[in-house]
């Protein structure tokens, strides 16, 4: 699937709103190079999906994308599993072990949660970045690696740089270029596009037909907070789907929970949801296409006398090129 240039697929970034477009534009600019790159997101967000779309764009696509995340692995055991240890006792290290860096060599290392690697380490792993050397764990000489590192973190690093939790140099190694993703909640327009997304694959892999969902349930995801971001709806679609036995998803296959997170959103009010997203979301297309109907008629799937109909419907004006 293509839209606006972008190659998505399933293990893609997902995303139209004005936010994440520009981050999407962001990362033409740096995916070619093999510059490090900390990507800073909420639980959920999908960092790791915006790492292997780099990946993806980048020279490197044709090699390894490794996945390290930091917090899952024990203190004691993480510089053997970034570097690698040779044998040199039967007890600690009876055999050889290739590390991450060099899992990933020539290809890209993604370290999830970097702020859990321990101060200590943190100073191999600078010189790893630097040098482009590891010296694996009870080794005497140092291997070449042509690693690209890809960092991400689920909050605000400088709080562990007061707190002295964090290397200075490390931090300003990482951030020669910083990508934020924004929270669902600041990107509500892309919902829809997501919806049906999460829709098409839990179809296929639950060997179901749900066509689409109920504009109610919409408007009720539309008000929804998303704590758990991208993950979060992508689990309530999926729950949805199992539950389904109609051709929409609606109000009645939506958790309780996200029900009573949004108390205010009575029949009326999600009417009245359903009426601005409709109206927000045909006059940006509008506004893309300089106001050619026939252009906007088609990137809305509709007929050309239904787009003018909702344009009475909505009073949106009806500028003219």
């Amino acid at each position: 699937m293509t839209q606006n240039g972008y190659d998505f697929t399933a293990e893609h970034f997902l995303g139209q709103s004005p936010l994440v477009r520009e981050l999407l534009e962001s990362i033409q600019h740096i995916a070619p190079l093999s510059a490090t790159a900390l990507i800073v997101g909420e639980r959920g967000t999908g960092k790791e999906m915006l790492a292997r779309l780099i990946h993806r764009q980048s020279s490197r696509d044709a090699d390894r994308f490794v996945t390290v995340n930091c917090a899952a692995i024990a203190e004691g055991a993480m510089e053997s599993e970034l570097f690698g240890h040779v044998r040199h006792n039967v007890k600690d290290f009876p055999v050889e072990k290739a590390g991450s860096f060099s899992a990933a060599s020539g290809g890209t290392l993604f370290l999830e949660e970097i702020s859990s690697v321990p101060l200590g380490l943190q100073c191999k792993l600078l010189h790893a970045l630097e040098t482009k050397q590891i010296v694996p764990v009870g080794a005497d000489r140092p291997i070449r690696v042509d690693t690209r590192i890809l960092a991400a973190s689920n909050h605000d690093l400088v709080r562990d740089l007061d707190l002295g939790n964090f290397r200075h140099d490390l931090y300003y190694k990482l951030t020669l270029v910083q990508l934020q993703i924004p929270p669902l909640r600041h990107r509500r327009d892309d919902i829809p596009l997501l919806v049906q997304h999460f829709i098409k694959v839990h179809n296929n892999d639950l060997k179901k037909r749900v066509r689409g969902i109920t504009p109610e349930a919409l408007a009720l995801m539309l008000e929804y907070e998303w704590k758990g971001n991208v993950r979060e709806l992508d689990n309530i679609i999926e729950r949805a789907i199992i539950l389904c036995d109609e051709d929409r998803i609606g109000l009645q296959h939506l958790p309780q929970s996200l029900v009573r997170a949004c108390p205010e959103a009575e029949a009326t009010d999600l009417k009245a949801a359903v009426h601005n997203y409709e109206r927000q979301h045909i006059q940006r297309i509008l506004e893309e296409v300089n106001y050619d109907k026939h252009l906007a008629a088609d990137r809305l799937g509709v007929s050309l006398s239904s787009l003018y109909r909702k344009l009475i419907e909505l009073s949106i004006e009806r500028r003219e090129v």
